[in-house]
């Protein structure tokens, strides 16, 4: 029946999308158009979700410059998104869903319209004690964070987690995460100032202006180091973190501002440290709902909080060109689009 039904028009809607024909030079330069696109449902383990908001996320801003060289032109934009199904499978039209991507927006078109056309497999139910806008806003962050402990091992109770950057949206989800876990949880920062975000536990603080890094941790944890280090950074912490590793400690990376760093190999196989690469878009939608439902039940129990979407963070499609420069000036709100407004 599947086969059958498959190429067939099963369901179709008149989305307004923004549309990015070329690569922009710059972040300032990035202009989609709105564009009206008529989306059709052909697979039967499909669905038309009306997005009611997506995520702006650095790496949408980045493919649109050239930074991510497999982005196809033209496409539509947007890798997280939550909304309201209204085609696909009976049990699932009507549900409050939401979801994220490697592919979406990047290699295919994605969440920055009124509408997606997504595998039912990539859809996670949204939970009733989170908004709409709240759960549009989980996505790539929450997915990197967790998919960097499931890589590396899930943090356990009495294990230390430091996280550099922990001020950072994937800083603040590997906190969530490892506190939630049991962890004990310790987050580096460049200069004073306090945890940003929610955790379930207390989030301790070393600051890289008062000194060294691993030196703070080593003396904070009796001479032991960290048995994770959650380095969202990269290079800028590469040294720090490798020296506040635990014996056995892993590293998790999962950005670079220069590529290439000095590595002490005497170092890394005398500790027998695991290093970790992540890379989210390595993930099609229905891997990344897999992740993302691991995640769910902390949402539901409160374990887990989504970022808050403030009102200035808010945007209609119509102001996309404003909402991505937001985003490229390491705007600390989590940015979304409002694609009703």
């Amino acid at each position: 029946m599947a086969q059958a039904e498959q190429g067939k028009v099963l369901g179709a809607v008149e989305a307004t999308c923004l549309r990015l024909h070329e690569k922009a030079s710059a972040a300032e330069h990035v202009a989609p158009s709105v564009e009206k696109l008529r989306l059709t449902r052909t697979n039967p383990d499909d669905v038309i979700v009306e997005l009611h908001a997506a995520a702006i996320n650095p790496s949408d801003v980045k493919a649109a410059i050239g930074m991510m060289p497999y982005a196809i032109f033209p496409r539509t934009p947007g890798r997280d998104y939550a909304g309201i199904v209204i085609d696909g499978p009976a049990n699932l039209v009507g549900r409050a869903v939401f979801g994220s991507s490697g592919d979406l927006g990047i290699r295919r078109d994605g969440t920055h319209a009124t509408h997606l056309v997504v595998e039912k497999d990539a859809l996670v139910i949204k939970p009733d004690n989170i908004s709409i806008y709240e759960a549009a806003g989980i996505g790539v962050p929450f997915v990197t964070a967790i998919e960097g402990f499931r890589r590396a091992g899930m943090p356990k109770p009495g294990e230390t987690v430091l996280v550099m950057g922990v001020n950072g949206k994937v800083g603040q989800a590997a906190a969530q995460i490892a506190a939630w876990q049991g962890a004990r949880v310790i987050g580096a920062v460049r200069k004073a100032e306090a945890y940003a975000g929610h955790a379930c536990s207390a989030v301790e603080i070393v600051d890289k202006s008062k000194g060294d890094v691993a030196t703070q941790v080593r003396e904070m944890t009796g001479g032991k180091g960290a048995d994770i280090v959650y380095n969202t950074v990269g290079d800028p912490y590469f040294q720090d973190a490798h020296k506040a590793l635990a014996i056995l400690g892993r590293q998790i990376l999962i950005a670079a501002i220069d590529k290439i760093v000095q590595f002490n190999i005497f170092e890394f196989y005398r500790g027998r440290h695991t290093y970790v690469g992540i890379d989210s878009l390595a993930l099609n939608s229905v891997a990344t709902g897999a992740v993302l439902r691991e995640l769910a039940p902390g949402f539901a129990s409160g374990h887990l909080k989504p970022f808050p979407i403030e009102e200035r963070a808010i945007y209609a499609l119509k102001d996309a060109a404003a909402a991505y420069v937001a985003v490229m000036g390491s705007a600390r709100d989590r940015v979304i689009f409002d694609p009703k407004r």
